[in-house]
């Protein structure tokens, strides 16, 4: 069976996604998989600006990011945003469509819209006669995830899936598998043995700050607010911020740049505190770990607070940093209200997603 893993490089979280269907395809066996990034198939100025422009958008003008987020949800504007959408991406990713008709795969899941859309105007159209699973990477649904000629949709959860639904997709069409995250965030180390290699202080409470692959938020703020707890700050591709603050480093505070083994940090941390990216928050579901949300992007990320707010696992409410600070300490002093929201947690956690949309095929 020929199958296309198909995103489109802008936040890390489309790539991840894919990176783990992709492998975990490879791991089943019975299939000739193929990984892609969709911007390979566009052309070179796209290419080069489509994932600097979400950048600079998301970093330096988030109200802006909000604004057109909002606006290409509303109801009234989408007959004129499927025809812009269908000229954009029909100019831009002419190569992606030739390559789709071409290569004729039997089954593509794809985890970004960009690509979402060009592969069901596709099937639509009879071009191409591949099975379209379209995998939903946030746990709200924006109207730009749906497209007629997509066959299944891969929910995060249940408000996911009834979000679809609203928006005109039958029901079923949809299946909660959850985001699909690697399997080794399922896995359960031994922490102890963990923390040695990590070189991290045992009987400490540990707080992980994950800045996102931006490497953005108040890090400097949060870590003299939290300076009596042992600190796993990730700075992503930040590098000035890493080298910014590694001289500000101090006996329980370790600053690490961009990593592979956020599973083991997760494992060995008490809270995360994290931008609310949709794939984060899976890993750290799967992991079990409790989350405070700074910095949250508007529309995709405040949406996500929006939807795990309703499950009871994070708060609504937009934290003030002395607030995510006051809930650490709160958490640190009250463990059985910890181990309640991690039940809470667990009933959200989806860590058979890749298996389950794999399936799906």
């Amino acid at each position: 069976m020929k199958i296309l893993v198909i995103h489109a490089t802008a936040g890390a979280g489309h790539k991840k996604a894919a990176e783990a269907i992709f492998h975990g395809l490879q791991a089943k066996g019975g299939f000739d998989a193929r990984l892609v990034d969709a911007l390979d198939y566009t052309n070179p100025f796209f290419k080069k600006n489509y994932p600097g422009s979400y950048t600079f958008l998301v970093t330096r003008l988030p109200w802006a990011w909000g604004f057109f987020f909002a606006l290409l949800d509303l109801p009234w504007m989408q007959p004129l945003v499927r025809k812009f959408r269908r000229l954009y991406n029909g100019f831009n990713a002419q190569a992606l469509q030739e390559f789709l008709v071409r290569e004729q795969f039997d089954g593509i899941i794809t985890t970004q819209f960009l690509s979402a859309e060009v592969c069901a105007y596709l099937k639509r159209t009879g071009a191409i006669r591949s099975k379209i699973i379209c995998v939903v990477t946030d746990f709200d649904a924006h109207r730009v995830w749906v497209n007629a000629g997509t066959d299944i949709y891969a929910a995060a959860c249940e408000y996911t899936k009834n979000k679809l639904i609203a928006l005109g997709v039958p029901s079923e069409k949809i299946f909660t598998t959850g985001i699909p995250t690697d399997p080794k965030f399922a896995l359960k180390p031994d922490t102890i043995v963990l923390k040695k290699k990590l070189g991290v202080q045992d009987g400490l409470f540990t707080i992980l700050i994950a800045t996102g692959s931006f490497g953005m938020g108040p890090v400097e703020e949060l870590m003299k607010l939290l300076e009596n707890y042992q600190l796993l700050i990730v700075c992503g591709n930040n590098r000035v911020l890493y080298e910014r603050l590694k001289p500000l480093a101090q006996k329980n505070a370790h600053v690490l740049g961009l990593v592979d083994n956020m599973d083991e940090l997760m494992a060995v941390s008490n809270v995360m505190v994290t931008k609310p990216g949709g794939l984060s928050i899976s890993e750290a579901l799967v992991k079990n770990l409790p989350m405070l949300f700074f910095s949250a992007i508007p529309g995709q990320e405040t949406n996500n607070i929006k939807v795990l707010s309703t499950y009871e696992v994070v708060s609504q409410a937009q934290s003030s940093l002395p607030q995510i600070a006051e809930t650490i300490h709160e958490w640190d002093s009250n463990p059985k209200d910890l181990d309640a929201l991690r039940q809470r947690m667990s009933e959200l956690a989806k860590p058979n997603a890749v298996a389950d949309i794999i399936a799906l095929l």
